[in-house]
């Protein structure tokens, strides 16, 4: 199959390092995170204390000041471990990148030096009832009031909402009937009284991960917490798709090699009729069409990330990234479950539980009927 070039030598020294950090601590916990709904925040910390979050961070803020082929490999080990729980990518990729990219230094120094070290826990609340992908239509509305914004509203389905001790909230400032010219993004800590959260989410996968509902009630916060200038929360949002929607390609890309391998291992092992189903005819073939698929996905998301490294990623090929990739990855996991016969729908096999876990990348970052929608206006 075709080889990898992104990556130096460095670059893979990290990445061995980052995969024994998630064989030995993470990997054993997983089970047990899955049961309780949200990673520990040892977990985190530990994360924090062996340089995995934040890693793109300039280093005056706490982070390696590395170039983002590292957070891929973060990634990327992340998905081929099957561990769907831990929110660091959405925490050092995402909130971090926000932070960094329109924050003042004030409050880069404020937020991204505990963020790298694990201590503060961040998300990003865009998602509300009744709104999914429009974000124009947010009803969460931060009133002015002085040196305030008293804040109303609720969010739902908010990654590493239950564990955040911060999160950065999409919201409507001046008027709230307004569209994408009224929306701010402001970082509301979670002590002010008037936040509050839900249980996490009992959701079909990705149970380790601790997703939940925020409710904002008169919530107090001073506008030096908005996020930029009030009023670009709209324009910075789609500044920073692109990268969000690749990294979700990225993990399809990562999942799809999960359940082969996992599917690989199976089917060399299992006998059906005397037989290793491995030595059918149509095993051999599905897992060839498979790999094949897996491979040619790669090729596109690794040409996406030289593009994204260069700054020339653009928004319609992030989007086809995420749409194709992730629908790739939908298929071939329902195929490794066939191949798993019964024992797919088994919860006890990893099968079954990427079969779950992978569901949700076609809806999150925008559905992959936004992503064509995206991609039709450019033809």
């Amino acid at each position: 199959m075709i080889p990898r070039t992104l990556f130096s030598s460095e670059h893979e020294d990290f990445r061995s390092s980052f995969r024994r950090f998630l064989e030995d601590e993470c990997v054993p916990q997983n089970e047990r995170w899955e049961e309780q709904q949200f990673v520990d925040r040892a977990a985190w910390q530990r994360a924090g204390e062996l340089g995995f979050l934040c890693v793109t961070m300039p280093e005056e803020f706490g982070g390696a000041g590395v170039d983002r082929r590292y957070s891929v490999i973060l990634m990327e080990e992340q998905g081929r471990a099957g561990l769907s729980g831990p929110g660091w990518g959405l925490h050092s990729d995402i909130v971090a990148n926000y932070i960094n990219s329109f924050g003042t230094r004030e409050q880069k120094l404020k937020w991204l030096p505990p963020m790298a070290r694990g201590e503060v826990i961040t998300a990003i609340a865009m998602t509300e009832p009744g709104t999914g992908s429009d974000l124009q239509a947010v009803k969460t509305w931060a009133q002015d009031d002085g040196d305030d914004l008293i804040i109303n509203g609720s969010k739902i389905f908010i990654t590493n909402g239950y564990n955040c001790d911060m999160a950065i909230v999409v919201c409507k400032t001046g008027d709230r009937d307004g569209g994408a010219k009224s929306i701010s993004l402001v970082m509301i800590e979670a002590d002010r009284p008037g936040f509050s959260k839900g249980k996490p989410l009992k959701k079909m996968g990705m149970k380790g991960q601790d997703t939940c509902e925020l409710f904002f009630e008169n919530v107090r916060v001073p506008k030096a917490n908005i996020l930029g200038a009030p009023g670009m929360g709209f324009a910075m949002l789609m500044k920073e798709l692109a990268w969000e929607r690749l990294q979700i390609a990225i993990g399809a890309v990562c999942g799809i090699e999960y359940v082969l391998k996992t599917t690989i291992d199976y089917v060399k092992q299992r006998q059906v009729f005397g037989r290793a189903v491995a030595s059918y005819q149509n095993t051999r073939f599905k897992l060839a069409e498979m790999k094949t698929e897996g491979q040619i996905a790669q090729v596109y998301v690794d040409r996406c990330i030289e593009l994204m490294l260069e700054n020339k990623l653009s928004p319609a090929a992030a989007a086809a990234a995420k749409y194709w990739c992730s629908d790739v990855q939908g298929r071939i996991v329902d195929e490794c479950v066939q191949l798993h016969g019964g024992y797919g729908f088994m919860m006890d096999y990893p099968i079954a539980r990427a079969y779950c876990d992978s569901r949700a990348q076609r809806i999150y970052g925008g559905t992959n009927e936004i992503m064509k929608e995206l991609i039709s206006r450019t033809l």
